[in-house]
């Protein structure tokens, strides 16, 4: 008799423990656990979830004719269905728990669960902050020692030990209406043969509803650090996005300055052209764009410069049809292009070209900006990627590895007086893609 109570405890415990990891793996049901503040339609679709999931737990225990009698974890599911949405969820969730006991006469039950959904949310509102549900533990020592030790935060220890005494009392209501009326609600019937089954049917209640508490929390921790570390992701590219745009906009007001006095008339073509630029910068708030505007973006930056130096400044596209419709990360080739006119072009007294390539191989994109200038040094060459030139290669290096990881190549061959190549690779992205980002 006592070996098969007990066993009927562990497998309680079990059983809750099974439910909770199942449900920790839904999207659906993760996206509910991340909601705090939900509306009347999220607390009712919360409640029906956890009704239908716990709900099946009573009608395992019926069919089976009381032989599973520790898969029952309707007061449990009652109760959490509260603390996770107040008591709209735990009112839902403990009819929708009930309806099986219902119809196997177990008429008490319907009540009962109900009401103790509704404890579920008496304890939520008590809560001092929603956070301390998740942080609750089933060992009432620590519960006192917090009490005496933080003074300062009574409201957090008093909570603690009223959530305790709470879970205690539900089910004490359980087996004292089940004691009154045997067939009129469930419970599991005290082994009288030994003094300690008692306590253990207390603490299975309390471990089972503290156990899917833990397991969904680590979920919601899970989900928060997935999307602290977007966030962050998404602060990185800003700020390096942030350095282009000035530097760029300070370069070319130096250029137009220089030509106020000199030559007007190209000083406000320079500004016309500078305007429409700006345009298309103000109109870049996603971080990928197709291959095919970068292009577009490229042209009217290079016809601003073209002002300062004329004839000396060539263009040559080389770009693959099939590449056009790629996505490559925003102002991606714009520093680059810049770079080779400052550091390659600008010293070289005939000028030169600036040669842009790409194609496609094995669904990753090659992507190629070149020029004829003057070249780095081999000893500057080698630490160029990770000090960076200017704002350019640095800044570019930097975007492509926050944005790839380790899923991109980048590398730059010179020659001293001959010219400088920039080499990228990067994964090809779904045209989809942009829509996200």
């Amino acid at each position: 008799m006592l070996e098969s109570y007990l066993v009927s405890l562990l497998v309680k415990l079990g059983t809750m423990a099974a439910i909770a990891s199942v449900l920790a793996r839904s999207k659906h049901f993760k996206a509910m656990l991340m909601r705090e503040n939900r509306t009347l339609s999220g607390r009712l679709t919360l409640g029906l979830w956890l009704g239908v999931v716990f709900g099946a737990s009573v009608t395992v225990r019926i069919f089976g004719q009381n032989t599973y009698q520790g898969a029952d974890l309707g007061l449990e599911g009652s109760l959490l269905a509260g603390l996770l949405g107040g008591y709209v969820t735990g009112l839902t969730s403990g009819i929708a728990i009930a309806l099986a006991a219902v119809f196997a006469g177990e008429w008490l039950t319907l009540p009962l669960l109900a009401g103790i959904g509704v404890l579920g949310g008496t304890l939520r509102d008590l809560a001092p902050d929603a956070e301390e549900i998740w942080r609750f533990s089933p060992f009432f020592d620590l519960s006192l020692w917090r009490f005496f030790r933080e003074s300062r935060n009574y409201r957090r220890t008093a909570f603690h030990l009223i959530f305790l005494a709470a879970i205690l009392v539900a089910e004490f209501l359980r087996q004292t209406l089940g004691a009154m009326t045997p067939k009129g609600v469930f419970y599991l019937h005290l082994a009288p043969t030994h003094a300690l089954t008692e306590i253990a049917l207390y603490a299975t209640t309390l471990f089972a509803v503290t156990i899917p508490l833990k397991i969904w929390n680590n979920t919601r921790n899970e989900k928060k650090l997935e999307e602290q570390a977007r966030l962050l992701v998404e602060a990185r590219l800003a700020a390096l996005t942030s350095q282009i745009n000035p530097h760029f906009l300070f370069n070319t007001l130096n250029s137009v300055s220089s030509l106020i006095r000199t030559n007007p008339d190209e000083a406000r073509v320079m500004v016309v052209r500078l305007s429409k630029v700006l345009r298309r910068l103000l109109r870049m708030h996603d971080n990928f764009t197709t291959l095919a505007e970068e292009l577009s973006f490229i042209e009217d930056y290079l016809s601003i410069e073209v002002v300062r130096f004329g004839d000396k400044l060539r263009f040559v596209r080389d770009v693959a049809d099939d590449t056009l419709a790629m996505l490559v990360p925003s102002m991606l080739l714009q520093p680059l292009v810049e770079n080779s006119i400052k550091h390659g072009l600008s010293g070289k007294v005939e000028g030169g070209t600036i040669r842009i390539h790409t194609h496609r191989s094995e669904s990753r994109l090659f992507l190629v900006v070149e020029d004829d200038g003057v070249g780095i040094s081999e000893a500057k060459l080698a630490s160029l990627l990770d000090q960076g030139m200017g704002i350019g290669v640095g800044n570019v290096n930097e975007r492509l590895k926050v944005l790839f990881g380790n899923n991109y190549r980048m590398w730059i061959e010179s020659q001293t007086g001959r010219g400088t190549r920039v080499q990228m690779e990067v994964p090809e992205l779904e045209t989809h893609m942009a829509a996200v980002s």
